[in-house]
């Protein structure tokens, strides 16, 4: 066990996995991580007056909690980077202050909004104009800011600000926000039912993984499990969506090289995914099917003929992408070196999915974190240590042959039984970690006496993609930022809470 994990563990257990430190404990944790690299961060949020950090130890995830009374604690960003984002973020929905923190600037709140802190339990009043958007500033000759966005083609709202000489670019730095619904603050009040409906619809490439991972934490924080036919189920929608995640995410970047056939190739092969989907379970998009305690819907009479049918149009396919990635000298020159970020970097971020495992980080949550189906079948992920663009378009082909098995194993499982179970009302906490097409995703809540969300939170993997992304630009030209972009493709929906 490591330093920063007995540290925390050390404290006592309020909820299974979850730790609450004294104020000499919270201290003492950034020291502790600085000399712990293997202590992921993956997460910080709040609750008015408390603070909670999530980490990864080992094959559990781990949480930390501080009372905040005065509204200021140790910031935990000079020692894992990705924690400044989170920071920001909480010091603007809570009003909770991190001390010694990396950056103090605003994340969501651009000065437009009627409060301020309005999950803190006392939100003031905004005052005054909004101000003008801060970006750090970059040093010498013959620069100046390329600005871009907030609205963008193909991607969500965010600003990004480019500082460049000539072409060449020396920082890139997003200004997120501008999308943000108040989703938690929603979400308080209703059944987790009811919260499902908004969660669904967080991300629009991670529908199934978000509401599946809320979903497991629901269920476990009411005792219970989803039936086994809903977890088969749960796994071909995740496995369907990752499919069309990685044809949309793969076929964009070839779209950004100039190969425009490859990128129509994946939009059909994509369409022929959604019209299978409608046959099997009554819609195109996987909105509100997975529920806490299993699946709002069962698969139709002919939905695995539907769906077997479909797999093997795209696998018939694979082979010519594939022929793209490998012999298209054109591609590969194009592709190869740009927005490279180091495993050192990667490891420093803990970013997931094809964007960490291009880069060294060997980590995927349905085997690492294994979670029901999982455990029953054979999974073997893919990983470089190239770190470019081309190393995690390689791996977004090379992920489509496992999830086209997996959906067919799943699918010869299935055995009749129920889809949903009730969930008991009454307290309890919980936390949801899936594997989604673009890494890990986290829900946590805890329910009230009367099992509605007294408090929640959802982390996305774009937490980690777009500092990723930042890091990842400099180095580039203009010409080359949306390639660089597309290759890593950050959900900044996810982050907008």
């Amino acid at each position: 066990m490591s330093a920063a994990s007995r540290l925390i563990r050390a404290a006592p257990e309020v909820a299974p996995g979850r730790h609450r430190l004294d104020a000499a404990g919270w201290a003492a944790l950034p020291a502790a991580l600085a000399g712990d690299p293997a202590l992921e961060f993956w997460g910080l949020w709040a609750e008015p007056g408390v603070v909670h950090a999530a980490f990864r130890d080992g094959t559990l995830p781990l949480l930390a909690s501080l009372d905040v009374p005065e509204g200021r604690y140790p910031a935990l960003s000079p020692a894992r980077p990705a924690a400044a984002w989170f920071e920001r973020m909480v010091a603007d929905l809570w009003g909770l202050v991190a001390e010694g923190g990396t950056d103090a600037r605003s994340w969501l709140d651009h000065g437009r909004w009627p409060a301020t802190a309005p999950l803190s339990g006392h939100p003031g009043h905004q005052a005054g104009e909004p101000p003008q958007p801060a970006f750090l500033p970059v040093e010498g000759q013959g620069l100046h800011q390329y600005p871009m966005g907030p609205i963008l083609p193909g991607a969500g709202p965010g600003h990004w600000r480019a500082h460049v000489r000539g072409e060449a670019v020396h920082r890139l730095e997003a200004r997120l926000g501008y999308g943000h619904r108040g989703l938690l603050g929603l979400m308080q009040g209703k059944s987790p039912r009811a919260a499902a409906r908004l969660v669904a619809r967080l991300s629009a490439e991670a529908a199934v993984a978000h509401g599946w991972a809320f979903a497991r934490a629901a269920e476990a924080a009411a005792g219970i499990e989803a039936p086994p036919r809903a977890a088969l189920l749960r796994l071909v929608l995740a496995e369907w969506e990752r499919l069309a995640c990685h044809l949309s995410d793969w076929g964009a970047a070839m779209g950004a090289i100039g190969l425009e056939w490859a990128q129509t190739r994946c939009a059909m092969l994509r369409e022929t995914l959604l019209r299978a989907h409608e046959a099997a379970f009554g819609q195109r998009l996987p909105l509100d099917l997975v529920l806490p305690g299993g699946l709002a819907a069962d698969l139709t009479p002919e939905g695995s003929e539907a769906l077997l049918a479909a797999l093997a149009v795209l696998e018939e396919d694979l082979p010519t992408l594939q022929a793209v990635q490998d012999e298209h000298a054109g591609a590969q020159d194009r592709l190869r070196g740009i927005g490279a970020a180091s495993p050192a970097r990667v490891a420093a971020l803990a970013a997931g999915g094809v964007a960490g495992r291009a880069g060294g980080r060997n980590f995927d949550a349905r085997r690492d974190m294994p979670y029901q189906p999982y455990p029953g079948f054979s999974l073997s992920i893919p990983i470089s240590t190239g770190g470019d663009a081309e190393a995690r378009l390689r791996l977004r082909l090379r992920e489509l042959p496992e999830s086209l098995g997996l959906i067919r194993a799943a699918l010869a499982r299935l055995e009749p039984g129920p889809v949903l179970v009730p969930l008991p009302v009454g307290p309890g906490e919980g936390l949801g970690v899936v594997e989604a097409p673009r890494g890990e995703v986290l829900h946590w809540l805890a329910l009230d006496e009367a099992g509605l969300i007294h408090a929640a939170f959802a982390r996305d993997p774009g937490w980690m993609h777009v500092p990723l992304l930042e890091a990842a630009a400099p180095g580039t030209t203009l010409g080359d930022l949306p390639l660089v972009r597309a290759s890593l493709n950050p959900s900044t929906s996810g982050m907008d809470l």
